[in-house]
């Protein structure tokens, strides 16, 4: 029996439903001594995303982008169940931008029964994300280690937009010894600067006015950290401002060290630093980062 990508009629580009197939045309391409890229997504494509199939295509010559939604991430109270799902156009737009390869497998080829296998990263997990969804990192790890040693690529691209989780799998490549260069593209934003996220979909018209103020607070809090303030106060205030803006609750506003995340012990900025907030819309969780 062949392990071929499957050719579907109803798709643009070849897709890999096992993972049999994929490392079969990965394979085919590595006798052709031609590198390979990948971008994980959990599709709802956006510019973003394409924004990452570029950046790979200008590293390796060929791409493999997978769409899985990724259940050991979600929370059971979590928005697992009406995640957007569109492979179609997808496929399309991953077309679009020139990648090789969609692998798109379903929870059985990854978690087949039996499984039972757990990752942990600690360091850059620590906080943040984690006090307000202690699953999440544990699933992100677990999926990203599983892709990694499955498209076993030359470089992986993953956004800046989720800067916590950039740094978990950054570590977990250097920890595990997975030879896959692990690159960060910068966010992408919309005209006023939103973050770009499958989950601005869920937002009304109302609610993208109040989202877009997020990146404006983070930034003035930004500038007034690299000026010297000091951080405690600047990040109250930003926490207060998301709350007048119109957010419905905050999960955090915190300025760390850019490298591992860690908190500045005299409380103020005295090297390169991120500051990072969760806020909430209604059922939307909207998360964004920005240098300082």
């Amino acid at each position: 029996m062949s392990a071929d990508p499957a050719v579907d009629p109803a798709l643009p580009l070849p897709v890999a439903r096992t993972v049999r197939e994929l490392r079969q045309t990965v394979r085919s391409w590595r006798e052709e001594r031609l590198t390979v890229g990948f971008v994980p997504t959990m599709g709802a494509l956006h510019e973003g995303h394409i924004g990452l199939v570029r950046e790979a295509l200008g590293r390796a010559d060929r791409v493999v982008a997978s769409i899985f939604v990724n259940p050991t991430q979600f929370a059971a109270h979590e928005d697992l169940g009406r995640y957007p799902r569109q492979e179609a156009r997808d496929a399309e737009l991953l077309a679009q931008a020139g990648c090789h390869l969609l692998f798109a497998p379903d929870a059985t080829e990854m978690y087949p029964p039996g499984f039972s296998t757990r990752v942990e990263v600690d360091g850059p997990s620590a906080g943040l994300e984690t006090d307000f969804r202690p699953h999440f990192f544990g699933g992100v790890a677990l999926v990203v280690a599983k892709l990694l040693n499955q498209v076993q690529a030359d470089v992986a691209v993953f956004g800046e937009k989720d800067y916590q989780q950039l740094l978990v799998v950054r570590r977990l490549a250097r920890d595990l010894d997975i030879p896959t260069e692990i690159v960060g593209a910068p966010t992408a934003r919309d005209a006023h600067g939103l973050a770009l996220s499958s989950r601005n979909a869920y937002l009304s018209d109302a609610e993208l006015g109040v989202a877009r103020r997020l990146n404006v607070i983070l930034r003035d809090a930004a500038t007034q950290a690299a000026a010297g303030r000091p951080l405690p106060g600047v990040e109250r205030d930003a926490f207060a401002a998301l709350l007048k803006a119109g957010f419905e609750r905050v999960d955090y506003v915190s300025i760390r060290r850019a490298d591992d995340l860690a908190a500045f012990r005299d409380g103020v900025v005295d090297a390169p630093a991120r500051i990072l907030a969760a806020a909430w819309l209604g059922k939307t969780r909207l998360i964004d980062n920005l240098p300082v």
